[in-house]
């Protein structure tokens, strides 16, 4: 039974140090991270549906879209914008679409890196509580941010063409196999 706990407890652990790595990932513009980790791009920070985050729109290739150290979420989200114009071969025609989506994105990019700023500023003097608490203000933000460019993803994903929707189908498919991938190996460990 002891052993059993053990084994729950340190799986319970490694779940939440994965959880937590972004909360971790603090940007500062030209400084490392005061938390020692880089944060894991989600589909909120990238080109897709905060990111959001961090929390936006999955891509096949995540190395090359990774987050650099130092790198703002607004500066990985311009390279996103780019990457995703690029790929879903962005028309004139969906221009408005596109428009309002990227801005949404900005937005969202703009205040994450206020939120994660924010965070940084107070991070040497947190107790563990106040670092759980500006976790999870963190990632309520990133759901929210997220719930903000639905919509605009819905009208963009409308006026796209079937061959555009078969694109932005897979890159979503490839990124949510690679993170629940990488999830599972970081589990397994």
């Amino acid at each position: 039974m002891t052993r059993t706990l053990t084994q729950r407890a340190a799986a319970l652990l490694v779940t939440t140090v994965l959880a937590a790595a972004p909360a971790w990932a603090q940007t500062t513009t030209g400084q490392a991270n005061p938390g020692g980790m880089s944060q894991e791009p989600t589909p909120g920070m990238m080109a897709a549906p905060s990111g959001t985050s961090h929390k936006a729109m999955p891509h096949a290739n995540r190395s090359a879209m990774a987050r650099q150290p130092g790198e703002t979420t607004q500066n990985l989200v311009e390279r996103r914008i780019a990457d995703l114009h690029a790929r879903l071969h962005i028309t004139s025609q969906q221009g408005p679409q596109w428009d309002q989506f990227t801005q949404v994105m900005r937005d969202n990019a703009k205040d994450m890196d206020q939120a994660y700023q924010q965070r940084a500023d107070k991070f040497a003097s947190m107790s563990a509580v106040d670092n759980m608490q500006s976790y999870a203000q963190i990632e309520q933000q990133r759901a929210q941010d997220m719930q903000k460019l639905v919509p605009a993803f819905q009208s963009l994903y409308a006026s796209l063409s079937d061959q555009q929707k078969t694109t932005a189908d897979q890159m979503f498919r490839n990124f949510t196999a690679d993170r629940m991938q990488g999830h599972r190996q970081a589990a397994a460990r």
